[in-house]
């Protein structure tokens, strides 16, 4: 796809207009996601799955960075599954709040996310003492899989205000030979017409969802 969105830059003039257009949005996000019931969520997230299954992306790329679902985004325990079925290296974030510092680290099978422990955020992570390998140490990634909680369709992205992907990205370009492609998994209630950005967020390179 085409990214072709203009970056808002900061200044003095439009810095507060922009995180107050950052704000409103990620309200009227969450609550689409709110009004959203389980049943959809799980239909629009194993019609999501089956597409990135399908996609040329996915299945010729070997070392994949995956998020593990939150209540509100697409849920990837099949996508993960899949993974480990067909041999892929699978890599899960681990969020360090204090630095906002994020790791992507080395799962060696699909049960043993049972056994992490959960963050405040109720979602599970490799233990901050763990001895898993890291990606960007070891070869780096060939495709990210990424959430978020609102994406247009210049591949703009709205994260949850923490930046932990856009820092990881830039990690990528600094430490590895080359950026990896990165695919947006969504709910179509999440694609806006605009996404409000500035210079340092990194557009995505495709936004994947279910068609209308």
């Amino acid at each position: 796809m085409e990214l072709g969105a203009a970056p808002l830059v900061p200044g003095s003039g439009n810095m507060a207009a922009l995180w107050a257009a950052k704000k409103a949005l990620r309200l009227e996000m969450k609550r689409r996601l709110a009004a959203l019931s389980e049943a959809e969520k799980l239909r629009q997230s194993a019609a999501v799955s089956r597409r990135l299954i399908a996609h040329p992306k996915y299945q010729n790329c070997q070392r994949i960075a995956v998020f593990l679902s939150m209540n509100d985004e697409i849920q990837t325990e099949d996508i993960i599954k899949d993974m480990f079925q067909r041999g892929k290296e699978c890599f899960i974030p681990r969020y360090k709040t204090r630095s906002n510092h994020m790791d992507m680290l080395k799962l060696s099978s699909a049960e043993e996310i049972e056994h992490l422990p959960l963050t405040s955020w109720n979602i599970r992570q490799p233990a901050e003492d763990g001895p898993l390998e890291e990606a960007l140490t070891s070869g780096g990634l060939d495709l990210i899989l990424m959430p978020g909680l609102g994406f247009d369709k210049h591949g703009n992205r709205l994260g949850r205000g923490k930046g932990y992907y856009d820092t990881y990205l830039q990690r990528c370009l600094q430490q590895s030979k080359s950026k990896p492609y990165t695919i947006a998994l969504a709910f179509k209630e999440q694609i806006c017409d605009q996404v409000p950005v500035t210079e340092t967020d990194r557009p995505i390179d495709e936004v994947l969802y279910e068609a209308s």
